[in-house]
């Protein structure tokens, strides 16, 4: 129906704001003990078979829980110079506890009398099928012996001068 001139359009009310608008982050749903276990079996599972792979190295494997005396998560891990690396594998949903990791790796290292003890670490946003994208932790001292061929002796330990 057309217009006629008499008609008038009123305009668009004006929109206001009476409250701020709040950024809120995403947390990260929280695991509970099955599904923590599920992720912490799944990584171990991608670095087992990564480091196989990659090493040729059908021996490396996950390892059995042992109790008391962890001394990692993966087996048959060795240095060049055939010293025994301990691999302790953690997926805590993004975060890294660099200190309380690499405490607790050097920890498993004296359990199994090894050479070298490292940390791999699920990285946020790296799906668990990229082994070779994940993270790894490691001391300076332990990065330099490893840079050396990783010797079979730490129980003295040499720092040039």
């Amino acid at each position: 129906m057309p217009r006629s001139a008499d008609t008038t359009i009123s305009p668009m009310p004006e929109v206001v704001h009476t409250a701020p608008i709040e950024i809120v982050p995403v947390k990260k749903p929280r695991r509970n003990r099955a599904t923590a276990k599920q992720a912490g079996t799944r990584m171990e599972t991608t670095t087992a078979r990564y480091l196989a792979e990659y090493l040729e190295a059908p021996e490396i494997e996950r390892r059995r829980l042992s109790g008391a005396k962890d001394k990692g998560d993966i087996a048959g891990v060795k240095t060049i110079r055939g010293g025994t690396v301990v691999v302790e594998v953690k997926d805590h949903n993004g975060s890294v506890q660099v200190k309380a990791w690499l405490d607790e790796g050097e920890i498993e290292r004296g359990n199994a009398d090894a050479t070298l003890g490292v940390v791999v670490f699920k990285r946020s946003g790296v799906p668990y099928s990229n082994g070779a994208e994940q993270g790894v932790l490691m001391t300076l001292e332990t990065f330099a012996r490893l840079l050396e061929g990783g010797g079979d002796d730490l129980t003295e330990t040499e720092v040039p001068a």
